[in-house]
């Protein structure tokens, strides 16, 4: 009987009892064989079973298909490592599947203390990024309630505000309207021309000549001429 071979890496399995004379040249050079396969001299393709095998003591739970999606990765260990201790799931990190932004605009969020909830609130955002950048610099301790107030602005709020007549002293133009107080109303509050018209009935009629009205001691003096 011949010498064989292993199936894989063609190791030579001297043949039992024969071989007398060469058995130890065999085994030496199976050995070294062993050692460029172990070390890496010699490129080896192993079928390792899911969840067979350890790195580190620790088992290796990674489909081969889920161990591929790393095939191309240009991170480097320190970017890789900036995963160390996340928490997220699965689901969640195949949301950035397809994501194009850059290491840049992704590090932007960095310090985010928004909850799923707050960032969901995105969800379906057609602003573009100078829209959103045009957020940069608003107080955080503006509330949505605050800016639900411009919702329907369709111009300049200080330019409507500028419009506006001041409380002080204001000045008026066109026909400003005031409501027509009650007869014989004797306070600070405006006179409409209707007010006027019914406290002085008599004021369409033609006077002619002139008179004088004044009071004096407590009595009223009316002069004509």
């Amino acid at each position: 009987m011949a010498d064989t071979t292993t199936t894989t890496f063609s190791l030579v399995k001297p043949e039992v009892g024969a071989s007398e004379s060469s058995w130890g040249a065999k085994i030496n050079t199976t050995l070294d064989t062993l050692d460029n396969l172990l070390d890496g001299t010699t490129a080896i393709k192993p079928n390792m079973m899911e969840g067979q095998w350890q790195v580190g003591g620790v088992a290796v739970t990674s489909t081969a298909a889920e161990l591929n999606i790393l095939d191309g990765v240009t991170a480097t260990m320190a970017e890789l490592n900036l995963l160390d201790g996340v928490t997220s799931t699965t689901a969640e990190l195949n949301i950035l599947d397809g994501v194009t932004s850059t290491a840049a605009e992704l590090n932007a969020l960095d310090g985010i203390t928004s909850t799923v909830a707050e960032l969901n609130i995105l969800d379906g955002v057609t602003a573009t990024a100078a829209e959103l950048n045009s957020l940069d610099g608003v107080p955080a301790t503006l509330t949505g309630t605050e800016l639900g107030y411009v919702d329907g602005v369709t111009s300049s709020i200080q330019a409507q505000i500028d419009a506006k007549a001041s409380l002080a002293s204001p000045t008026f133009t066109g026909n400003p309207v005031a409501p027509t107080q009650s007869a014989g109303n004797n306070s600070t509050r405006i006179a409409t021309t209707a007010f006027v018209e019914a406290a002085t009935p008599y004021t369409a009629q033609t006077v002619k000549g002139m008179a004088k009205m004044w009071v004096s001691g407590g009595n009223l003096y009316i002069t004509t001429s």
